[in-house]
């Protein structure tokens, strides 16, 4: 066990020392590691602010339900009534279209227009808020009340809300699958790094195996040298899209204070920082794993 432990030891630092003897194409690999990682985990990081954005905007599930022009007193005390007693609906509020009129003009820059028209162009409305913001809930309930009668329209507002989820399930989705691929070429550069490595110390692997070093004690430097590379590829993205972000919030400051907010990109947290060196590790040392599997049990003492 304290040999297994030592030898470990002294591979970790062959592998250290390996990378400082040639510093440039240690950066060059891990700068093109940490693009290929950028790209997907800088779409990740944007979609968990805007899901986090949109998450902070969302309100209760409400539905608006427009009376026709013709509606009498009668038809919306039973609009009322059976909005009251249908499952699903928490609170009931009648907006009158004098109500809603008066609402609007003191609207900024509305009053104006208000005062060209000659009738009142709004209708009647009720304002239905749900007792549980569920898509399900709020459809179920917008087809229902399409039925009713002297109903003109249904508008459910939280609609917006389901289609922004639709675009962020997609964008995880394209995410994803660019992930996957950019892995791919991850695998790629490490299989090619180590292939080179293995070559470069042909000599010195077959004096290794006449002297009876196994091929575990054999690769175990190379697969030092296939995580840490990855490591640091995941490094540099991490550092690439928090630079990114920085940049981004630069302008995304004073856009959003035109809108009245001060919301900005967050910067990758340590949770995901770490995750992502992880991975980064995880994919070198599979690249490792394939490269010795196919070159190093070929070389054989001659």
């Amino acid at each position: 066990m304290r040999a297994w432990l030592r030898h470990h030891a002294l591979s970790f630092g062959q592998t250290m020392r390996r990378l400082a003897a040639s510093p440039f194409a240690s950066l060059l690999n891990a700068l093109v590691i940490g693009i290929a990682l950028a790209l997907p985990l800088g779409g990740y990081v944007l979609l968990a602010n805007l899901q986090q954005f949109a998450r902070g905007l969302a309100t209760d599930g409400q539905i608006s339900v427009f009376l026709a022009p013709e509606a009498s007193k009668s038809d919306i005390a039973e609009i009322d009534r059976r909005l009251r007693g249908t499952p699903g609906a928490a609170r009931v509020e009648f907006v009158g279209r004098e109500q809603a009129l008066a609402g609007l003009k003191r609207a900024p820059g509305m009053a104006e227009v208000m005062a060209t028209l000659r009738d009142n162009p709004l209708p009647d409305a009720f304002v239905v808020t749900l007792a549980a913001s569920e898509p399900e809930l709020s459809r179920r309930l917008e087809q229902e009340i399409k039925g009713f009668p002297r109903v003109a329209h249904v508008q459910a507002d939280s609609a917006w809300v389901q289609r922004v989820s639709g675009l962020l399930r997609f964008g995880r989705t394209a995410v994803a699958l660019m992930a996957t691929l950019l892995s791919f070429a991850l695998v790629a550069v490490t299989f090619n790094t180590i292939r080179l490595q293995i070559m470069t110390q042909r000599d010195e692997i077959e004096v290794s195996k006449l002297i009876g070093a196994t091929n575990a004690y054999i690769r175990r430097p190379f697969f030092y040298l296939g995580a840490f590379q990855g490591m640091l590829g995941g490094l540099a993205a991490c550092v690439i899209v928090d630079l990114a972000i920085v940049v981004l919030n630069r302008d995304l400051a004073g856009l959003a204070t035109l809108y009245g907010s001060d919301w900005i990109l967050q910067l990758l947290g340590l949770t995901d920082g770490l995750a992502v060196l992880a991975f980064a590790a995880t994919l070198g040392w599979l690249g490792t794993f394939v490269s010795v599997s196919k070159h190093l049990y070929k070389i054989e003492p001659r």
